[in-house]
């Protein structure tokens, strides 16, 4: 992270638990968060509840949006970076963002779903007469 960052510069900034790329509206070295407004979405926000990641098992499960093209938000300067490639479209980046959390997500379902499968037939085996 750097020190200091100038208005206009274009920046990657973490907002909760989405990443995003953005261009710097508002900035005080002093305080401990900037002003960016939102060109790009890298992550797409987490589902769920923050306090229980996770836990599919909790009294309120959040959805959670994106921040909208053009939107301001304060984000936290230790999250900042300098960002110095090509700036992805905002609507393109949003699907791509949303895709790989899907396929991400899926993948491990998928994963668990094995696991399950094989602890099931490694408790046949240690446990036959349990069976």
């Amino acid at each position: 992270m750097s020190d200091t960052y100038q208005v206009g510069e274009i920046v990657q900034a973490e907002y909760k638990t989405g990443k995003y790329v953005g261009k710097i509206v508002e900035w005080n070295p002093n305080g401990s968060k900037a002003a960016v407004q939102v060109l790009a979405v890298l992550n797409h926000p987490m589902q769920g509840n923050l306090h229980h990641p996770m836990n599919p098992d909790v009294s309120y499960f959040h959805q959670r949006r994106a921040l909208a093209n053009q939107e301001i938000a304060l984000m936290p300067l230790e999250t900042l970076q300098a960002y110095s490639g090509p700036i992805p479209e905002y609507e393109a980046s949003l699907k791509e963002a949303l895709r790989a959390d899907i396929e991400a997500l899926t993948k491990s379902i998928r994963f668990s779903e094995k696991c399950l499968s094989e602890l099931h037939a490694l408790q046949k085996e240690y446990f036959p007469e349990q069976a």
